[in-house]
């Protein structure tokens, strides 16, 4: 399921406006989490007093949508337009932290374990409803988890050996679950020194950390959208993308 763009009762207010036919129907669109078909936009758009759609070719708008729009097994809003709608005024995230949930969203597709896509997934909806504390904290556990997943599948035994080697109380670990009985910032120490990630890679992936446990508790801490697409593009680029 994907966040909506737009809630159904303000459709209202954007249909009345002075729009082209097909920014309408994007529109009507944008208040759908799942592909919808032709009469269900019809039904959407008269609900919000707007009856005149029945008139329209709207399989012809949005055939002509130049990619805005996708049909698969209804219509919904493709990445381009989801960016399209935002640019009306819809939503007051900017483009280029817009861009970055769009990127993270083109990598969810390629991600086979479904506990990851999930932590993934709810890292987009939040930053896109402007939830940025939550989106920090869901889109970190999402770059843990992959980070965890590998050590299990590809590493386990060198893991072990260096956290026996840094702590002889180190209970050797069989599973993921194991392996998150160590701490994060331990962790991200073990696996730097297995050259898992890079010195400089720890030390980002670590005020990624910091800013996880700022926004994880109660507390005056207050960030931006700039602040929430920082932090995923650098979780994007230094984990979702390379493990």
């Amino acid at each position: 399921m994907r966040y909506r763009l737009l809630k159904s009762h303000e459709l209202k207010q954007w249909l009345c406006q002075d729009l082209a036919n097909l920014d309408k129907v994007l529109l009507v669109l944008a208040t759908q989490d799942e592909p919808v078909a032709v009469s269900k936009i019809f039904d959407l758009a008269e609900e919000a007093g707007f009856r005149a759609i029945r008139k329209w070719n709207v399989s012809a708008i949005l055939r002509s949508s130049k990619g805005k729009a996708i049909r698969t097994s209804g219509w919904e809003l493709s990445n381009a337009g989801r960016l399209y709608v935002r640019a009306l005024g819809v939503a007051t995230i900017s483009p280029a932290a817009m861009q970055v949930a769009l990127d993270l969203r083109t990598h969810l597709v390629k991600i086979a374990d479904q506990q990851t896509r999930d932590f993934i997934d709810e890292a987009i909806k939040c930053h896109e409803a402007a939830l940025y504390r939550s989106a920090i904290v869901m889109s970190w556990l999402g770059a843990v988890d992959i980070l965890q997943k590998h050590v299990h599948q590809h590493h386990l035994a060198s893991f072990n050996t260096e956290a026996l080697r840094v702590n002889k109380n180190w209970k050797t670990a069989a599973s993921q679950d194991d392996i998150g009985k160590m701490g994060e910032s331990d962790f991200l120490d073990r696996i730097e020194a297995l050259s898992i990630i890079g010195k400089n890679v720890k030390a980002e992936l670590k005020k990624c950390l910091e800013l996880r446990n700022g926004c994880g508790h109660p507390n005056t801490l207050k960030v931006s959208v700039n602040k929430s697409a920082a932090h995923i593009e650098t979780l994007l680029q230094n984990v979702f993308e390379k493990f």
